[in-house]
Protein backbone atom coordinates (compact mmCIF):
# COMPACT_ATOMS: atom_id res chain seq x y z
CA UNK A 1 0.00 0.00 0.00
CA UNK A 2 2.75 2.33 1.01
CA UNK A 3 4.34 2.52 -2.84
CA UNK A 4 1.15 3.40 -4.28
CA UNK A 5 0.38 5.95 -1.83
CA UNK A 6 3.65 7.33 -2.01
CA UNK A 7 2.95 7.98 -5.98
CA UNK A 8 -0.17 9.87 -5.28
CA UNK A 9 1.51 12.12 -2.46
CA UNK A 10 4.38 12.77 -5.22
CA UNK A 11 1.62 13.49 -8.07
CA UNK A 12 -0.71 15.99 -6.48
CA UNK A 13 1.09 19.33 -7.65
CA UNK A 14 -0.25 21.96 -10.03
CA UNK A 15 -0.84 21.04 -13.72
CA UNK A 16 -0.98 16.90 -12.66
CA UNK A 17 -5.06 17.41 -12.11
CA UNK A 18 -5.48 20.21 -14.49
CA UNK A 19 -5.35 18.47 -17.28
CA UNK A 20 -4.57 21.41 -19.48
CA UNK A 21 -3.22 20.66 -22.96
CA UNK A 22 -3.42 21.48 -26.56
CA UNK A 23 -6.81 21.89 -27.51
CA UNK A 24 -8.81 18.76 -30.05
CA UNK A 25 -11.45 20.18 -32.71
CA UNK A 26 -14.58 19.93 -30.41
CA UNK A 27 -17.62 18.40 -32.88
CA UNK A 28 -21.12 20.46 -32.57
CA UNK A 29 -23.82 18.64 -33.17
CA UNK A 30 -25.90 19.94 -36.11
CA UNK A 31 -29.42 19.58 -34.06
CA UNK A 32 -28.02 22.61 -32.22
CA UNK A 33 -30.15 25.16 -34.48
CA UNK A 34 -30.79 27.69 -31.58
CA UNK A 35 -26.65 28.51 -31.75
CA UNK A 36 -25.40 30.52 -34.69
CA UNK A 37 -22.31 29.41 -36.10
CA UNK A 38 -20.85 33.10 -34.53
CA UNK A 39 -21.96 31.93 -31.28
CA UNK A 40 -20.23 28.73 -31.48
CA UNK A 41 -17.42 30.16 -32.54
CA UNK A 42 -17.04 32.78 -29.78
CA UNK A 43 -17.58 30.26 -27.30
CA UNK A 44 -14.54 28.34 -28.58
CA UNK A 45 -12.40 31.23 -28.70
CA UNK A 46 -13.32 32.06 -25.36
CA UNK A 47 -12.36 28.60 -24.47
CA UNK A 48 -8.95 28.51 -25.64
CA UNK A 49 -8.64 32.02 -23.96
CA UNK A 50 -9.49 30.43 -20.68
CA UNK A 51 -7.03 27.54 -20.94
CA UNK A 52 -3.90 30.62 -21.50
CA UNK A 53 -5.77 32.44 -18.25
CA UNK A 54 -5.34 29.30 -16.61
CA UNK A 55 -1.50 29.35 -17.20
CA UNK A 56 -1.45 32.47 -15.84
CA UNK A 57 -2.73 31.98 -12.73
CA UNK A 58 0.08 32.25 -9.66
CA UNK A 59 -1.86 30.80 -6.69
CA UNK A 60 -3.00 27.42 -6.65
CA UNK A 61 -6.66 27.05 -6.57
CA UNK A 62 -7.16 23.79 -4.60
CA UNK A 63 -7.25 19.81 -5.18
CA UNK A 64 -11.03 19.97 -5.67
CA UNK A 65 -11.39 23.15 -7.62
CA UNK A 66 -8.18 21.40 -10.30
CA UNK A 67 -10.33 18.87 -10.25
CA UNK A 68 -13.40 20.52 -11.62
CA UNK A 69 -11.25 21.95 -14.24
CA UNK A 70 -9.77 18.47 -15.44
CA UNK A 71 -13.65 17.46 -15.65
CA UNK A 72 -14.75 20.34 -17.74
CA UNK A 73 -11.98 19.92 -19.94
CA UNK A 74 -12.32 16.72 -20.74
CA UNK A 75 -15.94 16.88 -21.18
CA UNK A 76 -15.54 20.15 -23.12
CA UNK A 77 -13.13 18.17 -25.66
CA UNK A 78 -14.07 14.73 -25.73
CA UNK A 79 -17.78 14.57 -24.28
CA UNK A 80 -19.17 12.55 -21.45
CA UNK A 81 -16.68 10.06 -19.76
CA UNK A 82 -15.74 6.55 -21.78
CA UNK A 83 -12.69 5.99 -20.27
CA UNK A 84 -12.66 2.79 -18.14
CA UNK A 85 -12.58 2.86 -14.77
CA UNK A 86 -8.91 3.11 -12.73
CA UNK A 87 -8.05 0.48 -10.13
CA UNK A 88 -8.73 1.37 -6.45
CA UNK A 89 -5.04 2.14 -6.10
CA UNK A 90 -3.88 4.43 -9.05
CA UNK A 91 -5.27 7.15 -6.36
CA UNK A 92 -4.78 10.13 -8.77
CA UNK A 93 -6.27 8.37 -11.95
CA UNK A 94 -9.67 7.24 -10.16
CA UNK A 95 -9.81 11.19 -8.77
CA UNK A 96 -9.94 12.61 -12.28
CA UNK A 97 -12.37 9.74 -13.53
CA UNK A 98 -14.61 10.34 -10.99
CA UNK A 99 -14.68 13.72 -11.60
CA UNK A 100 -15.11 13.63 -14.97
CA UNK A 101 -17.64 11.02 -14.65
CA UNK A 102 -19.87 13.03 -12.30
CA UNK A 103 -20.63 15.26 -15.00
CA UNK A 104 -22.80 12.56 -16.40
CA UNK A 105 -24.65 14.23 -19.93
CA UNK A 106 -23.83 17.70 -19.84
CA UNK A 107 -23.05 19.31 -23.26
CA UNK A 108 -19.81 20.23 -24.79
CA UNK A 109 -21.03 23.33 -24.74
CA UNK A 110 -21.91 23.62 -21.38
CA UNK A 111 -19.26 22.17 -20.59
CA UNK A 112 -16.53 25.35 -22.52
CA UNK A 113 -18.96 27.35 -20.65
CA UNK A 114 -18.85 26.45 -17.33
CA UNK A 115 -15.14 25.86 -17.63
CA UNK A 116 -14.61 29.47 -19.37
CA UNK A 117 -16.91 30.89 -16.04
CA UNK A 118 -14.28 29.20 -13.31
CA UNK A 119 -11.38 30.25 -14.76
CA UNK A 120 -12.69 33.51 -14.85
CA UNK A 121 -13.75 33.77 -11.40
CA UNK A 122 -10.43 32.72 -10.31
CA UNK A 123 -8.59 35.61 -12.45
CA UNK A 124 -11.03 37.79 -10.71
CA UNK A 125 -10.58 36.52 -7.56
CA UNK A 126 -6.91 36.69 -8.01
CA UNK A 127 -6.98 40.11 -8.94
CA UNK A 128 -9.05 41.50 -5.99
CA UNK A 129 -6.51 39.62 -3.94
CA UNK A 130 -3.58 41.54 -5.39
CA UNK A 131 -5.32 44.29 -5.34
CA UNK A 132 -6.21 44.33 -1.61
CA UNK A 133 -2.60 43.59 -1.25
CA UNK A 134 -0.97 46.34 -2.82
CA UNK A 135 -3.18 49.21 -1.52
CA UNK A 136 -1.14 51.32 1.50
CA UNK A 137 -2.39 50.42 5.25
CA UNK A 138 -1.12 52.40 8.37
CA UNK A 139 1.53 50.72 10.34
CA UNK A 140 1.71 47.86 7.57
CA UNK A 141 5.26 46.09 7.56
CA UNK A 142 6.84 44.68 4.84
CA UNK A 143 8.05 41.91 3.37
CA UNK A 144 4.80 39.60 3.82
CA UNK A 145 3.07 37.58 1.00
CA UNK A 146 0.98 34.87 3.30
CA UNK A 147 0.31 37.58 6.29
CA UNK A 148 -0.73 41.29 6.73
CA UNK A 149 1.72 42.50 9.89
CA UNK A 150 0.69 45.75 11.34
CA UNK A 151 1.68 48.04 14.10
CA UNK A 152 -0.90 50.69 15.16
CA UNK A 153 -2.09 51.50 18.36
CA UNK A 154 0.60 49.72 20.64
CA UNK A 155 -0.70 46.61 19.15
CA UNK A 156 1.02 44.43 16.08
CA UNK A 157 -1.38 42.55 14.91
CA UNK A 158 -0.20 39.15 12.65
CA UNK A 159 -2.89 38.50 10.39
CA UNK A 160 -3.41 34.96 8.57
CA UNK A 161 -3.96 36.48 5.00
CA UNK A 162 -4.26 32.62 2.51
CA UNK A 163 -8.35 32.88 2.86
CA UNK A 164 -8.91 31.55 -0.21
CA UNK A 165 -6.98 28.22 1.32
CA UNK A 166 -8.64 29.12 4.83
CA UNK A 167 -5.45 30.22 5.93
CA UNK A 168 -3.91 27.00 5.40
CA UNK A 169 -0.46 27.25 7.20
CA UNK A 170 2.34 26.36 4.14
CA UNK A 171 6.25 26.41 4.76
CA UNK A 172 6.75 29.90 3.63
CA UNK A 173 3.69 31.14 6.34
CA UNK A 174 5.66 29.02 8.84
CA UNK A 175 8.67 31.29 8.57
CA UNK A 176 6.57 34.22 7.72
CA UNK A 177 4.79 34.16 11.38
CA UNK A 178 8.20 33.50 13.20
CA UNK A 179 9.84 36.30 11.40
CA UNK A 180 6.52 38.62 12.57
CA UNK A 181 7.23 37.37 15.97
CA UNK A 182 11.00 38.22 16.24
CA UNK A 183 9.87 41.63 14.97
CA UNK A 184 6.43 41.95 17.35
CA UNK A 185 8.84 40.64 20.29
CA UNK A 186 11.43 43.40 19.51
CA UNK A 187 9.76 46.59 18.39
CA UNK A 188 7.71 49.30 20.70
CA UNK A 189 4.32 47.48 20.46
CA UNK A 190 2.54 46.86 24.07
CA UNK A 191 0.97 43.57 22.90
CA UNK A 192 0.41 41.52 19.72
CA UNK A 193 -2.22 40.09 18.74
CA UNK A 194 -2.80 37.00 16.21
CA UNK A 195 -6.05 36.68 13.99
CA UNK A 196 -7.28 35.09 10.58
CA UNK A 197 -8.38 36.77 7.35
CA UNK A 198 -11.86 35.27 5.70
CA UNK A 199 -14.15 33.26 7.50
CA UNK A 200 -11.63 31.07 9.20
CA UNK A 201 -9.29 31.59 11.70
CA UNK A 202 -7.19 28.82 10.05
CA UNK A 203 -7.53 25.59 8.83
CA UNK A 204 -4.04 24.35 10.18
CA UNK A 205 -1.09 22.24 8.26
CA UNK A 206 -1.51 22.91 4.45
CA UNK A 207 -1.46 19.61 3.77
CA UNK A 208 -0.16 20.03 0.04
CA UNK A 209 3.34 20.11 2.51
CA UNK A 210 3.58 16.84 2.11
CA UNK A 211 2.86 16.51 -1.46
CA UNK A 212 5.13 16.27 -4.50
CA UNK A 213 8.08 14.70 -2.90
CA UNK A 214 9.54 12.08 -4.64
CA UNK A 215 10.26 8.52 -2.33
CA UNK A 216 14.11 9.27 -1.63
CA UNK A 217 13.61 12.91 -0.36
CA UNK A 218 11.13 11.47 2.17
CA UNK A 219 13.34 11.36 4.66
CA UNK A 220 14.55 15.18 4.44
CA UNK A 221 11.24 16.32 3.87
CA UNK A 222 9.90 15.14 7.22
CA UNK A 223 13.29 16.10 9.65
CA UNK A 224 13.12 19.72 7.75
CA UNK A 225 9.34 19.63 8.52
CA UNK A 226 10.23 18.83 12.14
CA UNK A 227 12.90 21.53 12.60
CA UNK A 228 10.87 24.37 10.92
CA UNK A 229 7.98 23.43 13.34
CA UNK A 230 10.51 22.94 16.95
CA UNK A 231 11.60 26.60 15.92
CA UNK A 232 7.74 27.78 15.14
CA UNK A 233 6.41 26.92 18.34
CA UNK A 234 9.89 27.98 19.89
CA UNK A 235 8.68 31.31 19.15
CA UNK A 236 5.35 31.40 20.85
CA UNK A 237 6.96 29.26 23.98
CA UNK A 238 9.54 32.67 24.40
CA UNK A 239 7.61 35.54 23.14
CA UNK A 240 8.31 37.90 25.55
CA UNK A 241 5.16 40.27 25.39
CA UNK A 242 1.58 39.48 25.85
CA UNK A 243 0.04 37.14 22.45
CA UNK A 244 -3.70 37.45 22.27
CA UNK A 245 -4.96 35.15 19.98
CA UNK A 246 -8.73 36.36 18.20
CA UNK A 247 -10.51 33.80 16.59
CA UNK A 248 -12.79 34.88 14.22
CA UNK A 249 -13.67 31.55 12.51
CA UNK A 250 -13.01 27.40 12.68
CA UNK A 251 -9.55 26.35 13.87
CA UNK A 252 -7.74 23.30 13.34
CA UNK A 253 -4.23 21.48 14.27
CA UNK A 254 -1.31 23.42 14.99
CA UNK A 255 -3.44 26.89 15.19
CA UNK A 256 -5.92 25.07 17.68
CA UNK A 257 -2.55 23.52 20.04
CA UNK A 258 -0.32 26.93 20.15
CA UNK A 259 -3.49 28.40 21.87
CA UNK A 260 -2.01 27.06 24.96
CA UNK A 261 0.88 28.80 24.73
CA UNK A 262 -0.91 32.54 24.05
CA UNK A 263 -2.21 34.50 27.26
CA UNK A 264 -5.42 34.92 26.05
CA UNK A 265 -7.91 33.80 23.67
CA UNK A 266 -11.08 35.39 22.29
CA UNK A 267 -13.13 33.49 20.20
CA UNK A 268 -16.50 34.33 18.01
CA UNK A 269 -19.22 32.39 18.95
CA UNK A 270 -19.02 30.60 15.08
CA UNK A 271 -15.39 29.60 15.86
CA UNK A 272 -14.77 25.71 16.30
CA UNK A 273 -11.53 23.98 17.25
CA UNK A 274 -10.33 20.59 16.36
CA UNK A 275 -6.90 18.94 16.30
CA UNK A 276 -7.76 15.49 13.55
CA UNK A 277 -4.12 13.66 14.87
CA UNK A 278 -5.40 10.42 14.75
CA UNK A 279 -7.47 11.09 11.43
CA UNK A 280 -4.08 11.91 9.23
CA UNK A 281 -1.79 9.45 11.16
CA UNK A 282 0.11 11.57 13.39
CA UNK A 283 0.52 13.26 16.61
CA UNK A 284 0.09 16.30 19.08
CA UNK A 285 2.04 19.13 18.77
CA UNK A 286 2.64 22.24 19.80
CA UNK A 287 3.00 21.01 23.52
CA UNK A 288 -0.66 20.03 23.40
CA UNK A 289 0.12 17.10 24.73
CA UNK A 290 1.80 18.67 28.00
CA UNK A 291 -0.33 21.75 28.07
CA UNK A 292 -3.79 20.85 27.08
CA UNK A 293 -4.43 18.15 29.71
CA UNK A 294 -2.98 20.59 32.24
CA UNK A 295 -5.41 23.51 30.99
CA UNK A 296 -8.94 20.89 30.90
CA UNK A 297 -7.69 17.74 32.36
CA UNK A 298 -6.57 14.38 30.98
CA UNK A 299 -10.21 13.04 29.84
CA UNK A 300 -10.97 16.11 27.82
CA UNK A 301 -8.07 16.77 26.64
CA UNK A 302 -7.43 12.53 25.18
CA UNK A 303 -10.69 13.44 23.46
CA UNK A 304 -9.36 15.98 21.34
CA UNK A 305 -5.97 14.99 20.93
CA UNK A 306 -6.63 11.06 20.49
CA UNK A 307 -10.48 10.78 19.16
CA UNK A 308 -10.53 14.06 16.94
CA UNK A 309 -13.28 15.80 19.22
CA UNK A 310 -14.24 19.07 17.86
CA UNK A 311 -15.10 21.43 20.11
CA UNK A 312 -17.63 24.56 19.95
CA UNK A 313 -16.57 27.79 20.92
CA UNK A 314 -18.68 27.34 24.19
CA UNK A 315 -17.37 24.35 24.81
CA UNK A 316 -13.53 25.19 24.75
CA UNK A 317 -14.64 28.50 26.90
CA UNK A 318 -16.08 25.63 29.34
CA UNK A 319 -12.91 23.63 28.89
CA UNK A 320 -10.64 26.33 29.37
CA UNK A 321 -9.15 26.37 25.92
CA UNK A 322 -10.58 30.06 25.39
CA UNK A 323 -10.56 32.83 27.45
CA UNK A 324 -14.40 34.18 26.16
CA UNK A 325 -16.62 34.00 23.72
CA UNK A 326 -18.64 36.89 22.07
CA UNK A 327 -21.17 37.08 19.61
CA UNK A 328 -19.83 36.90 15.96
CA UNK A 329 -21.72 40.20 15.22
CA UNK A 330 -19.97 42.03 17.66
CA UNK A 331 -16.88 39.96 18.02
CA UNK A 332 -14.61 42.43 16.07
CA UNK A 333 -16.21 45.57 17.60
CA UNK A 334 -16.00 44.13 21.71
CA UNK A 335 -12.79 42.30 21.34
CA UNK A 336 -10.40 45.60 19.71
CA UNK A 337 -11.86 47.93 21.94
CA UNK A 338 -10.51 45.89 24.78
CA UNK A 339 -7.53 44.83 23.27
CA UNK A 340 -6.68 49.30 22.92
CA UNK A 341 -7.27 49.24 26.48
CA UNK A 342 -5.06 46.86 27.06
CA UNK A 343 -1.73 48.10 24.71
CA UNK A 344 -2.58 51.15 27.03
CA UNK A 345 -1.66 49.74 30.01
CA UNK A 346 2.58 50.09 31.46
CA UNK A 347 4.38 47.96 28.43
CA UNK A 348 6.87 47.00 30.90
CA UNK A 349 5.17 46.04 33.56
CA UNK A 350 3.09 43.41 31.16
CA UNK A 351 6.21 42.17 30.04
CA UNK A 352 8.07 41.27 33.66
CA UNK A 353 4.93 40.04 35.20
CA UNK A 354 4.45 38.15 31.68
CA UNK A 355 7.75 36.55 32.50
CA UNK A 356 6.84 35.84 36.21
CA UNK A 357 3.60 33.78 35.18
CA UNK A 358 5.49 31.64 31.84
CA UNK A 359 9.10 31.24 33.24
CA UNK A 360 8.68 28.30 35.65
CA UNK A 361 7.38 26.38 32.68
CA UNK A 362 9.71 27.38 29.86
CA UNK A 363 12.33 24.67 30.08
CA UNK A 364 9.42 22.00 30.60
CA UNK A 365 7.88 23.18 27.45
CA UNK A 366 10.91 23.36 24.99
CA UNK A 367 11.56 19.68 26.37
CA UNK A 368 7.93 18.92 25.34
CA UNK A 369 8.39 20.57 22.00
CA UNK A 370 11.47 18.46 21.25
CA UNK A 371 9.94 15.02 22.13
CA UNK A 372 6.91 16.24 19.78
CA UNK A 373 8.89 17.24 17.12
CA UNK A 374 10.44 13.68 16.90
CA UNK A 375 7.66 11.81 17.29
CA UNK A 376 6.03 13.69 14.55
CA UNK A 377 9.34 13.06 12.22
CA UNK A 378 8.50 9.20 12.52
CA UNK A 379 5.13 9.42 12.34
CA UNK A 380 5.17 11.44 8.83
CA UNK A 381 7.83 8.56 7.95
CA UNK A 382 4.87 6.36 8.47
CA UNK A 383 2.94 3.92 5.66
CA UNK A 384 -0.02 4.75 8.30
CA UNK A 385 0.39 8.65 8.06
CA UNK A 386 0.99 8.57 4.34
CA UNK A 387 -2.19 6.40 4.00
CA UNK A 388 -3.51 8.46 6.00
CA UNK A 389 -3.58 11.71 4.22
CA UNK A 390 -4.09 9.72 0.85
CA UNK A 391 -7.13 8.53 2.51
CA UNK A 392 -8.00 12.41 3.64
CA UNK A 393 -8.01 13.05 -0.06
CA UNK A 394 -10.05 10.50 -1.15
CA UNK A 395 -12.67 11.20 1.00
CA UNK A 396 -13.07 15.13 0.06
CA UNK A 397 -16.71 16.24 -1.23
CA UNK A 398 -17.29 14.73 -5.04
CA UNK A 399 -17.30 17.36 -7.67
Amino acid sequence: MASPALTFVRRLCWWSLCGTRPTQAVCIPAIHLHMTAATMQVSQKDFQKAQEQLKLLKKDPGNETKLKLYALFKQATEGPCNAPKPGMLDFVKKAKWDAWNSLGNLSQDDARQKYAELVSSLVSAESASQKKEASPEEGRHDGYETLIVTTKNNITKIMFNRPDRKNAINHQMYREIIKALEEAGKNDSTIAVITGNGDYYSSGNDLNNFTNVQPGEMEKMAKDGAVLLKEFVGHFIDFPKPLIAVVNGPAVGICVTVLGLCDLVYASDRATFHCPFSQLGQCPEGCSSYLFPKIMGLAKASEMLLFNKKLTAAEACAQGLVTEVFPDSTFQKEVWARLEAYASLPKNSLAVSKQLLRSVEKEKLHAVNSRECEVLTERWLSDECINAIVSFFQRKPKL
